[in-house]
């Protein structure tokens, strides 16, 4: 059972999209649920499977190594204006050059209403893959806000606390227990409450 208030979030809003919309880009692939369409596979969202039936799902990518459906640049997405009806956008920001401009091109081709989630890492390790996309940024809860700042509807969620965050990115971090452990601290502390976090879910309405 789902348990933690980040995935208790990413679930309801991910589920959020996937009935209440006809159609769904991905950019980046961040699901990470169509191993033929992807570079990483994740075995904890086949629970969102089911519902690829009942929407037009595409994954945009700028190479087309991993077979994506549309090929694209995230600063020129090569769709018309307010053509989306939602965007998913996961740990895909800090890999771009520009991400205020990745988030205006996000915000034109969505829809009057149309949906986006979006993950950012604030505190979080180095994490580029050679050959594919390189780490360039980090963003504090005032950078989202900022990037955020045209939608009519914003919901931004932490992920981790400041103690957790910390056992995260330590090689204490490898072990599950360390990261329950952690999760309590933080909740005893207060530190659940503190901006020293992984990152951020984000969801949006245009």
């Amino acid at each position: 059972m789902i348990k933690r208030p980040w995935d208790i979030f990413f679930k309801e809003k991910i589920t959020k999209i996937f009935t209440e919309k006809k159609s769904v880009l991905d950019i980046g692939g961040g699901l990470r649920i169509l191993k033929e369409k992807n570079n990483r596979y994740d075995r904890s969202r086949e629970w969102i499977r089911p519902y690829l039936k009942n929407v037009d799902y595409k994954i945009m990518d700028p190479v087309s190594d991993y077979h994506p459906d549309v090929i694209g640049d995230i600063h020129a997405l090569p769709f018309a204006d307010d053509s989306q009806d939602a965007v998913i956008c996961i740990a895909v920001l800090e890999h771009v050059e520009n991400p205020i401009k990745a988030c205006q091109e996000i915000y034109r081709v969505l829809k009057p209403g149309g949906y986006c989630f979006l993950y950012v890492p604030f505190l979080f390790y180095y994490h580029a893959e050679k050959g594919y996309y390189k780490d360039y940024w980090r963003f504090t809860k005032d950078a989202v806000e900022m990037l955020v700042r045209d939608f009519s509807r914003k919901e931004i969620n932490p992920v981790r606390g400041a103690v957790e965050t910390w056992f995260k990115i330590s090689p204490l971090g490898r072990f599950v227990f360390f990261n329950a452990l952690a999760r309590a601290v933080d909740r005893f502390s207060g530190k659940d409450k503190s901006k020293q976090v992984s990152g951020y879910n984000i969801f949006l309405v245009k």
